[in-house]
């Protein structure tokens, strides 16, 4: 009877922390769509800026037939959602479904008149920030709020260029025809913003408080280990290791800590050995295990 009470709990359990996950995601995928249709119509669209991917493209659009911009958001999402389908998965098109959907209608609800500013350098900064905070929520929260990515992603695997390369090219393309409509000079702020905007999503996306992964080969890993673990209050890790030119059994220690520890990790193992080998590394999240930092002496 026990063990039956205990799988219902853990049943229960189990619905009640996917419930979290799913509210928590969807409610991270509004909070950044409200907060780019916020950046769009009451910073980017007054001073004639636009942003990269579909979402630039439905600016323009709008631009030229007098239409509501959520309109063309949602219409020129519509294929994008499609390949996203086929190519990454199921619930990844629901999140980025929705997020478009809250965008599209957000966009048409919010008036673009009364605009934050009218000074076209604030309004390129601010305008930057405010897209990357609400694309960079969207990401942290699985979501995404343009179908460029998807696009991007279906080339990556017909071309030898990286994702990364082939948004980066669309969007060259895409503030690039913004002169044609906007100016020349509206297209270079725009460039600007979007260059901000690119930044700010990296730093919400991955979270400021950036660690390292930093491995160690020394000839004397214990005393090192010994060290880091007294004075940083970090845990480290010994692997077996082989050099690969004189064939010598080594300890290669490896440690994760914080960008503004790497100083100190570094004085600590030049005390010990100078001629250590250190290869850093970032990382972007780290899950399980016990990284809480010790009190150090």
């Amino acid at each position: 009877m026990s063990n039956a009470n205990d799988y219902a709990d853990s049943s229960t359990t189990n619905k009640s922390s996917a419930f979290q996950r799913i509210f928590i995601r969807f409610f991270g995928i509004t909070a950044g769509a409200l907060i780019m249709a916020i950046a769009l119509e009451k910073v980017m669209i007054p001073n004639q800026l636009i942003d990269g991917g579909v979402t630039g493209i439905a600016m323009m659009v709008s631009h030229l037939t007098g239409l509501s911009l959520g309109l063309f958001l949602f219409i020129l999402n519509l294929p994008f959602l499609y390949f996203g389908y086929k190519q990454i998965g199921k619930s990844f098109a629901i999140s980025v479904s929705y997020g478009i959907i809250v965008l599209s209608i957000a966009t048409s609800l919010i008036p673009h008149t009364g605009a934050f500013t009218n000074d076209t350098l604030l309004a390129t900064v601010l305008g930057g920030i405010m897209l990357g905070i609400g694309v960079g929520i969207a990401i942290r929260s699985g979501g995404c709020l343009d179908g460029s990515e998807t696009l991007a992603i279906m080339f990556n695997k017909k071309t030898p260029f990286s994702v990364g390369q082939i948004i980066l090219f669309m969007n060259l393309f895409i503030l690039g025809s913004a002169s044609f409509i906007f100016g020349l000079d509206r297209a270079m702020y725009s460039l600007i913003a979007y260059f901000i905007a690119f930044k700010t999503i990296d730093l919400v996306s991955e979270g400021f408080n950036q660690t390292k992964s930093i491995w160690i080969i020394s000839d004397k890993p214990s005393i090192i280990g010994e060290k880091i673990m007294f004075r940083l209050g970090r845990g480290v890790t010994y692997l077996n290791g082989r050099g690969g030119y004189t064939n010598d059994e080594k300890q290669v220690i490896f440690c994760v800590i914080s960008r503004l520890e790497e100083a100190k990790l570094k004085t600590i193992v030049h005390e010990v050995d100078p001629t250590a080998f250190l290869a850093f590394s970032n990382m972007t999240e780290i899950k399980g295990g016990n990284f809480k930092k010790k009190d150090i002496h």
